[in-house]
C-alpha cells in the first residue's frame, strides 16, 4: 500500500483522533489539527514526525489555507482531506438563537467549505486525491430539535456532490460519511442547546421518547478508523457511504416516503407546467 499524507480537522477527539491514529500505525502521515493541539502532545511523541500538530479554528478562512500550505509544505503532498470537524446543535428552531444559528454554519459548512477550496489547488497540480467530508444520517434525514444542525449537514451534502462532479476530471474523489448514532460526546460535552421554551416542553417529551425507540447501540468510534480506511483504499470510492447500522433503514423509509408524496402529487406538479 503507498504511504498516504492526510489532513484531518478535529483531531482532538471523536472520529478525528482514531482516524488519524490508524493512518498513523499503518506508516502514513497525517496533518491533525484541533483548537489546542495539547491535545495531540502524545501522538507526536508516540509517531515522531509523521504527525503534524497544527492549531486550527476552522471558521478562519484565513487560517485555514494557512494550515494547508503548511502541511503542503511539510510533507510535500496531500492524498486525503478528512473534514471531520464540527458539532450539533441542539433546539427546536423557534429556540436557537441567531448566533448560535451562524456559528453552526460557520463550523459545519464554511468550514469544511475553506479547507476544501484550501486543499483543491495542491490536488488538481498532483491529478489526485480525496476529500472525505463527515455528514450524518442527518444529512439526508431530518427530527425534530435539531434543525439547524440538519441545516449544516444538508448543505454540506449539496455542495459535496456538486464538488464531486467537478473535481473527478482532475483525478479528485469525494466521499460523504453519513454516521449513525456512535460513541463519541457529539450529544454531550460537544454539543451546544439552545435555551428552551416551554411551551415545547410537552412536544420535546414525545421527540425524546422517539429517539430512544430510534437508536441502538451505538456504534465504536475506534472501530469506525478500520471502515474508513477501507473507503479511502478503494479504486471508486463512494460518493456516500454509511457508517452503522441504523442509517440505512432510516434513509430507506425517508425516501419511500418522499417518492410517495411526490407521486400523490405529481397532478399539482404537471398543473404547474402549463
Amino acid at each position: 500500500m503507498t504511504q498516504k499524507t492526510w489532513f484531518i480537522t478535529g483531531t482532538s477527539r471523536g472520529f478525528g483522533r482514531e482516524w488519524a491514529i490508524a493512518a498513523l500505525e499503518r506508516g502514513d502521515r497525517v496533518a491533525a489539527t484541533a483548537r489546542n493541539t495539547d491535545t495531540l502532545s502524545d501522538l507526536v511523541e508516540r509517531f515522531g514526525d509523521a504527525v503534524l500538530p497544527i492549531e486550527l479554528d476552522v471558521t478562519d478562512r484565513d487560517a485555514d489555507f494557512a494550515a494547508v500550505a503548511k502541511a503542503h509544505d511539510f510533507f510535500g503532498r496531500l492524498d486525503v482531506i478528512v473534514n471531520n470537524a464540527g458539532y450539533g446543535q441542539f433546539g427546536f428552531l423557534e429556540e436557537v438563537s441567531e448566533e448560535q444559528a451562524r456559528a453552526q454554519i460557520d463550523t459545519n459548512v464554511f468550514g469544511a467549505m475553506w479547507v476544501t477550496q484550501a486543499a483543491l489547488p495542491y490536488l488538481r497540480k498532483q491529478g489526485s486525491g480525496h476529500i472525505v467530508q463527515v455528514s450524518s444520517i442527518g444529512g439526508i434525514s431530518a427530527f425534530p430539535g435539531l434543525g439547524l444542525y440538519h441545516a449544516s449537514k444538508w448543505a454540506l451534502e449539496g455542495f459535496s456532490q456538486s464538488l464531486a462532479a467537478e473535481v473527478a476530471p482532475f483525478g479528485i474523489n469525494v466521499t460523504l460519511i453519513e454516521p449513525g448514532g456512535f460513541d463519541t460526546d457529539w450529544g454531550g460535552a460537544s454539543a451546544i442547546k439552545a435555551e428552551q421554551n416551554p411551551d415545547y416542553d410537552e412536544v420535546r417529551a414525545a421527540v425524546a421518547e422517539a429517539r430512544k425507540t430510534r437508536l441502538s447501540v451505538p456504534g465504536s468510534h475506534v472501530a469506525s478508523a478500520k471502515a474508513l480506511l477501507t473507503v479511502v483504499d478503494a479504486e471508486q470510492p463512494p460518493l456516500r457511504v454509511f457508517f452503522g447500522l441504523t442509517p440505512l433503514s432510516i434513509a430507506k423509509a425517508d425516501y419511500a416516503s418522499r417518492i410517495e408524496n411526490w407521486e400523490k402529487w405529481n397532478h399539482v406538479a404537471v398543473e404547474a407546467q402549463g
